[in-house]
């Protein structure tokens, strides 16, 4: 058989038990590969039930559901020639597997579990096959023993032979574990990170070029009901280099990337690795032979002379600037949320402040994506938009600005003698060079009702420190305006769909701006407005969102983004005088770059008080003393645990680093602990300050000799 072969792999934007929905984009994506002449199509991890399910994946009635699904698919007889590497969960011997069903022309030829576990806490749900190597029989349910005309189909650890060559199917994080296959269908329900498409091409490139092979990746596409986005785009790789690469941010559901091997190329580069063991081996359990060619690229009427397809060049891999990550993936994953939520747009309190105005920029990000998707076409993308803001053609906004104000609201919620003019100017301009929907407000009413219940109930009245009073007086008076602020934000989400006569009314999602340095060290007030219904930069750090708005101002032309980068960090909840100005790393007593500091070396170094101190102490030993980088870190970890309880109803965040502080998902933690500065770890701070102070005194002394 000719060995020039072309294949299709895909990414989807599946959405957690939306049954027929996720049917009918698989099925969407295997007539896209037909129509590139493709005659292998894998597609992404759990495709039939959506990747985020979770203990849905507990329910018996899953698994039925998903074998009507698969039903649907071996009697479309659209589908028909192509072999089709589908994700499903299924059970077996009353255990749950997260497995690949291989298809052929309406027939099942086998079910490929997972080996190993990963990660991403699929054992939970999912039981590993692990057993390499192993085959045994699955008993098909009875509506598909009639379609196949037999009780059993092959489940484990399976080699496909097609007339012209050996596929192995992976799962998760195996990549090329068999020497027999000389392609690798591989699918990941892979998660968000910044940065992390570098280690996963860099890990498949490393694989295939070590055994070679053609290796077919395919991934989830989107948010599919979960805090995660789902983004490491597809990929075709043949002897590690990359021949095709899907998009790793963009709206399409469906995606679908094909290139053109010649297996030939895979024979000639095994030929010349050094021979070893591992060439003569035989795989340990027959393969299942599918009685398919995978180089059936003659047209229905064949020319007088027919020649193969030309094998796709070679291309670089192509990546985003950590920046341009933030501008997209949020963006990506707001605008699944808010179609598949059905609301009618979102509502954001921007106060003047860096933060707030992330989450403004990543929401005029997505109009930027939405517009551009909408220009080129794309029909899932205009009918969701005709849904939200536009009934009718003639009504479809034209611009991202037009588009942001339809479906995006702000409103700066002040105090006469707490908020400046800077602050609630600055949020005015923004407003208006996104083109949001803008209200200025005060709350000076709300707040002084609050506060007089107390004196009206006990005759006691409290007094900011800027006035005389205590520090417990003054974070009460704070919280007042910042608990004000969130019933405020979710009243006007409610209420200005309706207020605006928006067709169909319906309420707004109120996006929250907490990032993550605030969330970890507890500088934030609980049930303010950091509680929102979602938050977009809640995993990133204070200086990853000043390079972002750094970058927004250049790349999308936005001078006004420069004044927030240049202001300093404040809550405004105190009194401004002629002497003080409140300031967010004051009242820290640490600043932003030494906070995310604490977080990274917390949690992804995995260090407790006394081991931070010691790596701290070499890296900040020459601009810090022994004793000041001791109260910094004594200072961090009594503020993380004091306030570990407000991330039991922290408002769920886009993940975007293995950082992130999320205690639902990514940092279980106690949030209750004994007195921080009582600790063991910190009387072995103060005994290795001691014992450094005093050889550094011992040294300055001898020195003066």
């Amino acid at each position: 058989m000719e060995p020039v072969v072309t294949l299709a792999a895909c990414s989807l934007n599946q959405f957690a038990l939306d049954w027929e929905g996720n049917l009918g984009r698989i099925k969407q994506s295997i007539l896209k590969a037909k129509q590139a002449g493709a005659t292998l199509r894998v597609g992404p991890d759990l495709e039939i039930t959506g990747y985020s399910c979770l203990d849905h994946f507990l329910e018996m009635d899953l698994y039925d559901q998903a074998l009507d699904m698969l039903d649907q698919i071996l009697i479309d007889e659209s589908l028909f020639d192509i072999l089709l590497d589908i994700g499903i969960p299924i059970m077996h011997k009353n255990c749950a597997y997260n497995a690949r069903a291989i298809i052929v022309n309406g027939k099942i030829l086998c079910f490929r579990p997972k080996i190993y576990g990963d990660n991403s806490r699929e054992n939970r749900w999912f039981t590993p096959w692990a057993r390499p190597g192993h085959v045994e029989q699955y008993s098909l349910p009875p509506r598909l023993a009639k379609i196949h005309g037999k009780s059993h189909v092959p489940i484990g650890d399976v080699l496909i032979n097609t007339l012209e060559t050996c596929l192995a199917s992976d799962n998760g994080d195996e990549i090329c574990p068999s020497s027999s296959a000389e392609i690798f269908t591989h699918s990941n329900g892979s998660h968000r990170s910044l940065t992390k498409l570098d280690q996963r091409i860099q890990l498949i490139q490393e694989a295939t070029r070590k055994n070679g092979g053609v290796h077919l990746y395919s991934t989830q596409r989107g948010c599919d009901g979960d805090s995660l986005y789902h983004d490491e785009c597809s990929l075709i790789l043949v002897n590690g280099d990359i021949v095709a690469q899907g998009r790793q941010f963009g709206l399409e559901d469906v995606e679908v990337i094909t290139a053109t091997v010649d297996l030939q190329e895979v024979r000639a580069y095994r030929f010349a690795l050094p021979k070893g063991s591992s060439g003569t081996q035989e795989p340990s359990s027959k393969p299942i032979n599918a009685e398919f060619s995978l180089s059936n690229h003659k047209p229905k009427h064949k020319p007088a002379i027919f020649m193969s397809p030309t094998p796709t060049p070679p291309k670089p891999a192509e990546y985003h600037l950590p920046e341009e990550e933030i501008a997209y993936g949020p963006a990506c994953w707001l605008w699944d949320y808010l179609r598949r939520s059905k609301a009618s747009g979102f509502l954001l309190p921007l106060s003047g402040g860096l933060d707030s105005c992330a989450t403004a920029i990543v929401v005029y990000s997505m109009c930027r994506l939405v517009m551009i998707a909408v220009k080129g076409g794309d029909e899932q993308v205009i009918a969701d938009v005709k849904r939200i803001v536009a009934p009718t053609e003639d009504n479809m906004p034209s611009t991202p600005e037009e588009l942001c104000n339809r479906i995006f609201h702000t409103v700066y919620l002040g105090m006469a003698s707490q908020s400046s003019k800077e602050t609630r100017q600055r949020a005015k301009d923004l407003a208006a060079r996104i083109g949001s929907y803008h209200t200025d407000l005060n709350i000076d009413d709300v707040f002084h009702a609050t506060k007089g219940l107390l004196k009206q109930g006990t005759g006691f009245e409290p007094k900011f420190t800027a006035h005389g009073g205590t520090h417990t007086e003054n974070i009460a008076l704070q919280n007042i305006q910042a608990r004000a602020r969130m019933c405020a934000a979710y009243y006007y989400a409610q209420m200005l769909p309706t207020v605006r006569e928006r067709p169909g009314g319906g309420g707004c999602l109120v996006l929250g701006s907490s990032n993550a340095d605030e969330s970890v060290s507890g500088y934030l007030t609980k049930y303010d407005c950091s509680s929102a219904d979602i938050n977009p930069i809640g995993s990133f750090s204070k200086v990853d969102l000043t390079r972002f708005i750094a970058w927004a101002a250049k790349s999308f032309d936005m001078p006004v983004l420069v004044e927030f980068l240049e202001a300093t960090p404040t809550a405004e909840l105190e009194p401004i005088t002629e002497n003080y100005v409140q300031s967010d790393e004051a009242d820290m007593g640490m600043t932003y770059v030494e906070l995310a500091r604490f977080r990274t070396l917390r949690k992804q170094y995995r260090l407790g008080p006394y081991g931070m101190y010691l790596r701290l102490q070499d890296e900040w030993g020459e601009k810090l003393s022994p004793r000041e980088i001791a109260d910094k870190v004594k200072r961090f970890h009594h503020r993380y645990q004091i306030n570990r309880h407000k991330q039991e109803v922290a408002t769920p965040a886009y993940q975007a680093e293995s950082a992130n502080p999320d205690n639902l998902r990514f940092d279980l933690r106690p949030f209750l602990y004994p007195a921080a500065f009582e600790s063991w770890s910190f009387k072995k701070i103060d005994e290795r300050v001691e014992t450094v102070e005093k050889a550094q005194e011992k040294k300055r002394r001898w020195d003066l000799l």
